[in-house]
């Protein structure tokens, strides 16, 4: 006789499944608008291509900033080259680390959610167990009375 049946959580064999997603803030107008423009900007300026375009860019001014000696070039490589082509690179490494970071807060939230589940499930079958004991407990001093 099965006094109980476990259900396991859906998110056990989903979360496997599917990637999270980041969801967008909402807000007034200007709001949605400033973020739609911030995060296209950012996901623009976030790519390799655009450090590429960027390393082209600051190349342009390489020949004068070589002309003009040591100090220029040194200001050049840290200020126009550093700063222009490692902003996209970073931006595109922060994007990866921010995404890994994303999904594992995501699991962590499903899997927190899904041991309370279980934690409950288990509840729920010591209840049915009791019950049964319980019943049993009854039984036994039913015929010991008689």
């Amino acid at each position: 006789m099965k006094i109980f049946e476990h259900h396991p959580h859906p998110h056990i064999e989903s979360r496997k499944k599917r990637a999270p997603r980041p969801k967008a803030p909402t807000e007034s107008p200007v709001g949605r608008f400033n973020t739609f423009l911030g995060m296209g900007i950012t996901k623009g300026v976030g790519t390799m291509w655009c450090a590429y375009a960027f390393a082209i860019i600051a190349l342009i001014s390489l020949p004068d900033a070589i002309r003009a000696g040591t100090s220029a070039l040194i200001s050049w490589i840290a200020q126009t080259f550093l700063q222009l082509v490692l902003l996209s690179i970073i931006m595109v490494g922060q994007k990866v680390l921010g995404a890994a970071g994303d999904a594992r807060a995501d699991d962590t939230y499903k899997d927190a959610e899904a041991i309370l589940h279980e934690a409950i499930e288990i509840q729920k079958h010591l209840e049915a167990q009791d019950a049964l004991l319980q019943k049993l407990i009854e039984a036994h001093q039913n015929e010991t009375k008689q």
